[in-house]
């Protein structure tokens, strides 16, 4: 069963392209995708990813925030070095990794917060669920804390029950927030990005209904 996963994945379309191109992930694609729909990082940007590893979000971060840019990358698991990225080791879910974080910063405010974390897959769906929500939520949490004024915030999240209410709250905190599936998410997966625009803004009126295929407005 491994060895035919492996096989898949080595056909895989992006997986392809992320070695063409001297990727760490194919999950860059899904971070190019975000981009061009919301254009969340900018040149110059200081960015802080969380649950960085094994890269690939942090590097096409540091791209686009360019050489007057930051990126402050953060996960449990070792990162290898990656030009213009501070690398923390660390579980977001404890202080002291956010204290390490914003002294990172160095008194400054993250103009975006990227998050692809995600939790160790069980294999339940419930169980599965529940712990993306409170991955999604220590993201949003941190972005509070850390983000400027019309900062930028991007996170995963596994679809399910608790998503409503996560929308809801992660709304609450920015202008425009929308749930957004990249082409570049494998067909099987049931994860979507929440990107929120605008934190600290006056919110948008409430939009009409998009229809199915379509970013949705939570």
């Amino acid at each position: 069963m491994a060895k035919r996963w492996y096989r898949e994945k080595k056909r895989e379309h992006y997986y392809k392209l992320a070695k063409k191109e001297k990727y760490r992930s194919r999950a860059s694609y899904k971070l190019k995708q975000i981009q061009e729909r919301f254009n969340v990082i900018h040149f110059g940007f200081l960015v802080v990813d969380l649950g960085a590893a094994p890269g690939g979000w942090s590097q096409l971060a540091a791209e686009l925030a360019g050489n007057r840019g930051k990126v402050v990358a953060v996960d449990l698991a070792r990162l290898k070095p990656l030009e213009g990225v501070t690398v923390i080791r660390g579980d977001m879910r404890k202080p002291e990794t956010v204290t390490k974080v914003l002294e990172a910063l160095g008194g400054q405010k993250a103009d975006c917060v990227i998050s692809d974390m995600s939790p160790d897959i069980s294999g339940n769906y419930s169980i599965d669920h529940a712990r993306s929500i409170e991955l999604c939520e220590t993201a949003l949490e941190f972005a509070k804390k850390c983000l400027r004024f019309k900062g930028n915030f991007v996170v995963k999240v596994f679809q399910g029950d608790m998503l409503g209410g996560f929308l809801g709250r992660a709304k609450g905190q920015f202008h425009k927030c929308r749930a957004y599936r990249p082409a570049a998410s494998r067909p099987q997966s049931s994860e979507l990005y929440v990107v929120g625009k605008g934190f600290g803004m006056e919110k948008d009126p409430a939009p009409s209904p998009k229809r199915h295929g379509r970013s949705e407005e939570e």
